[in-house]
């Protein structure tokens, strides 16, 4: 139940509407208070959700996920004249009620559960005599205004959104908010990766990279924002500033951040290391650097050349972002064998979670010297992960052989980042050269729909520069699977229909897959197999499909123990489904057409009459996985707890439905969603992330979403 001292909203107001409340009073904007503590103070007292990859193995083999952690603190949202609509978005998207009427410093002794909006003008007399150290601010500012946001301002809050009148707005919002309250942590799935790879956008404007941005980011883990090649346009007669503004560099990273769902490496290189922010003004690094762990990227590059005190202050305030000290020597008369290369890798390691060592070589045998030079700081076991490369042809031996953050570029990029660097088609090529990438035989194996889905993953396949072979083939007699499995060149498939994890030929399978009790996926391990023992394992992507598509527009913790429905004509279709929801930490699921038993039916309760139905005040997620015959039973239940329909008190949009029923069915229950007040997502979306997941599994490298969407249109099994 809400609390009463926090009012209540109807349905969502779109972004050009009057707010809902009256017009507050405006006062002078506040200074910037010396006093305020930054998010090193707000950010430590967070208390993460169920992390992204999803349940740890204690809740994959008992399905019981732990409670999820909310922020430790008011979330207070700072908004503009005529912008209360932003407050409402982003409690939708937490999934907790809202006010701007109550008193910030009775709300941080009394109550941390909701989200608070102050008018600009009113922050600096809210904020006296109020504990700052419960509250996490946020200065909320829409582009559209014209002008810049307030530094002062700015300054006196932990983190600042920018934002514009854009169909991405929710889903740009989730995604900062589940970063900088440490929801996600796309750190955490990369280091799990054999190899990961960045792409540098080079454009003077991200506008020129949208068109192809699907396709530049195949291959990639990250994209760098290389805020020193941006050239901010003036009126024609005026000259180029020779640093783009705070504003213009904030506009173009929230463009990017709408575009993409790769994590951000926000960079500003100096003249001396191939970049062009002027060397005489650190503070002006830092002024940049620390806006954008304000801006919640992911990743912020900051150069070792900076003095320590600016380091150390951007690592203590960095919140859940990770920092990457970088390092460039261009003399060419760097030596990796060399003590210097030892002393700058410790000092490195000081103020970073990634250490970058770069520097410009002219002749292959340096190569092997940063191999060794690797080999040495691995040895070490503690410590940052190192990326390191060499520069210049001779130096593209290194970029092959470096599996951490290895920057790569792009022909449709208009210029490279640095001299020598590959593709990641190329890098591929070059490990597949030196018997680093052996060819293999991937299959996908079922009731496929074979020529479309052969032809999306021979293009992926194309575009990565991989050098493995795909063939779809039908589901035959008893034993043709197990004959597929043994062949030598065997290198993983995708199944569909997905098979019992008791099935014979199945060597091993992960937590997730047996809790679910089906494989979708033989992935193979990497390195070598322990003697008696298998190198493949079943997974289940499908899960990790529906929680990516559940957490799109919402974090995590929205779901934390609020109601769910799961339809279902059987236990095996709803398993997945059942699992992601728990790897969310959901209240009780309900259950409609199937009867639930073993691991899976803790905290499920079937939905037996109207009566009980009616006993369930209001679910946050429906899920249905009807066949199409019966989609239409979904919809009554659509509309009994719609936003029109039974819902007491009156509550926000702040509901999701789930559809994942695949083929012609009867009635439209995605456009009754729709209609009703619920956030809808169809079969599309979550095939799509689960063939993310899949390629993932198989080859190891990420295709994004928006790539796979693009190519395939439709769902592809």
């Amino acid at each position: 139940m809400i609390p009463t001292a926090f009012p209540q909203h109807m349905a969502t107001p779109l972004l050009d509407e009057p707010p809902v409340s009256a017009a507050l009073k405006a006062q002078d904007p506040p200074g910037a208070n010396p006093n305020i503590a930054g998010p090193s103070n707000a950010t430590t007292t967070l208390s993460p959700a169920p992390p992204a990859s999803g349940p740890t193995d204690q809740t994959a083999a008992g399905i019981t996920a732990p409670a999820a952690a909310t922020a430790a603190g008011t979330v207070v949202i700072i908004y503009g004249q005529n912008q209360e609509h932003i407050v409402q978005l982003v409690a939708e998207v937490l999934g907790k009620p809202w006010t701007t009427d109550a008193s910030l410093g009775m709300l941080a002794r009394a109550n941390d559960a909701a989200v608070v909006g102050i008018l600009a003008h009113d922050l600096a007399r809210s904020l006296q005599g109020c504990e700052r150290s419960s509250l996490i601010l946020v200065n909320t500012y829409c582009v559209e205004n014209g002008s810049a946001p307030d530094d002062s301002l700015t300054e006196s809050c932990d983190y600042e959104f920018l934002y514009s009148r854009s169909p991405l707005l929710r889903r740009d919002l989730a995604r900062f908010l589940s970063l900088i309250l440490g929801q996600t942590r796309p750190h955490d799935d990369l280091r799990t990766k054999t190899r990961t790879n960045f792409i540098s956008t080079t454009f003077p404007d991200v506008h020129a990279a949208l068109p192809n941005l699907d396709i530049l980011s195949v291959g990639s883990d990250a994209v760098e924002i290389r805020v020193d090649l941006l050239v901010e346009p003036v009126p024609k007669g005026w000259t180029t500033p020779p640093v783009p503004s705070l504003k213009y560099v904030g506009q173009q990273l929230m463009l990017l951040r709408q575009h993409t769902e790769l994590p951000i490496i926000f960079t500003v290189r100096c003249t001396r290391e191939n970049g062009k922010f002027p060397m005489d003004d650190p503070a002006l690094f830092y002024k940049y650097l620390r806006r954008a762990i304000q801006w919640g990227v992911e990743y912020v590059d900051v150069e070792l050349w900076l003095p320590e005190e600016i380091r150390r202050q951007l690592f203590e305030k960095k919140g859940h972002s990770m920092i990457l000290s970088a390092f460039h020597d261009f003399s060419g008369t760097w030596k990796w064998t060399s003590e210097e290369a030892q002393r700058i890798f410790t000092e490195s390691a000081k103020y970073a979670d990634i250490v970058k060592m770069i520097a410009m070589v002219h002749t292959i045998e340096e190569n092997y010297e940063l191999e060794y030079f690797r080999s040495t700081i691995k040895s070490r076991g503690a410590g940052p992960p190192l990326s390191a490369v060499n520069m210049g042809q001779m130096g593209q031996l290194s970029r092959a052989l470096n599996t951490v953050f290895s920057p790569i570029t792009h022909p449709l990029l208009p210029m490279i980042a640095a001299p020598g660097q590959l593709t990641a088609a190329e890098i591929n090529e070059a490990l597949h050269i030196m018997g680093q990438l052996p060819k293999r035989e991937l299959y996908a194996i079922g009731s496929f729909r074979s020529t479309p889905h052969s032809m999306f993953m021979e293009k992926c396949l194309n575009e990565l520069g991989l050098p493995h072979n795909f063939t779809s083939v039908d589901r035959g007699p008893k034993g043709s699977m197990e004959s597929v499995l043994v062949q030598p060149h065997f290198g993983g498939a995708y199944l569909n229909p997905p098979v019992p994890t008791t099935t014979s030929f199945i060597p091993a399978a992960s937590d997730a897959a047996r809790a679910i009790g089906l494989v979708d996926t033989i992935a193979l391990t990497p390195g070598e197999a322990v003697p008696g023992t298998s190198r493949f394992v079943g997974e289940n992507a499908a899960w990790k499909g529906i929680r990516a598509t559940l957490t799109r527009e919402y974090v995590p913790s929205a779901y934390s123990s609020r109601a769910a429905i799961i339809l279902a004509s059987s236990q095996a279709d709803a398993s997945a489904a059942i699992f992601a929801l728990r790897s969310l930490a959901v209240g009780t699921i309900y259950t409609v057409g199937f009867k639930a038993s073993g691991p899976l039916a803790a905290g499920l309760e079937p939905f037996t009459s109207i009566q009980s139905v009616k006993r369930v005040e209001q679910p946050f997620v429906i899920v249905s996985a009807l066949p199409p015959e019966k989609s239409l039973l979904v919809q009554p239940l659509l509309r009994h707890y719609g936003v029109n329909g039974r819902c007491s008190p009156p509550c926000t949009r702040g509901r999701v439905y789930l559809d994942l029923t695949s083929g012609l069915r009867k009635g439209d229950p995605l456009a009754v969603a729709t209609r009703a007040g619920w956030t809808a997502y169809g079969v599309e979306d979550v095939s799509a992330w689960t063939t993310v997941e899949t390629l993932r599994l198989l080859v190891g490298q990420n295709v994004p979403f928006d790539f796979v969407r693009m190519a395939s249109g439709r769902p592809l099994f």
